[in-house]
């Protein structure tokens, strides 16, 4: 029915928005899918989209300065490793979001951005993460070749 769908829908967007970022329930046994990488990278809208269009429950982490710097992802992600789907970007492209962001400071710098950039995608390599680059592609082909990647149920057709 329709109001069930719509139930389901919002259920799965109240997951994602308490899950955003790494957020205050880690209620990532209940995920269908992890979303990983650096910040603004395209997690949120994507994790937003996926929930409102298809009642998946997405969560997402960004990826921490230690984390990179180690190549390592912390244990209860590692825990839900099958969950996991990384997006990169290009430098250029993430300098340019992070600078209307936040401009000073080392967060849109050439070398931070390409450092987290570099380290992330080894990573992904490192723990045989799927990911994409969501640099030239819109949310609707993301979604798509995620849950194609991933087979994840999608609760709800739109």
């Amino acid at each position: 029915s329709d109001i069930n769908a719509y139930m389901k829908r919002i259920e799965a967007t109240n997951f994602a928005l308490a899950n955003d970022d790494g957020g205050v329930s880690r209620n990532y046994d209940v995920a269908d899918v992890i979303l990983v990488g650096v910040s603004r990278s395209g997690k949120t809208p994507t994790c937003l989209y996926l929930a409102l269009q298809y009642g998946v429950y997405a969560a997402n982490y960004p990826l921490t300065e230690e984390e990179l710097e180690a190549g390592d992802l912390p244990r209860f992600l590692v825990e839900q490793k099958h969950k996991l789907f990384g997006l990169t970007i290009a430098p250029d492209r993430l300098r340019q979001i992070r600078k209307e962001r936040r401009p000073l400071g080392n967060y849109s710098t050439p070398q931070q951005v390409r450092f987290e950039l570099r380290e992330s995608e080894r990573i992904f390599k490192r723990y045989g993460i799927p990911n994409v680059d969501t640099t030239e592609i819109s949310i609707e082909e993301i979604a798509s070749r995620i849950l194609d990647s991933t087979g994840v149920e999608r609760r709800v057709r739109p």
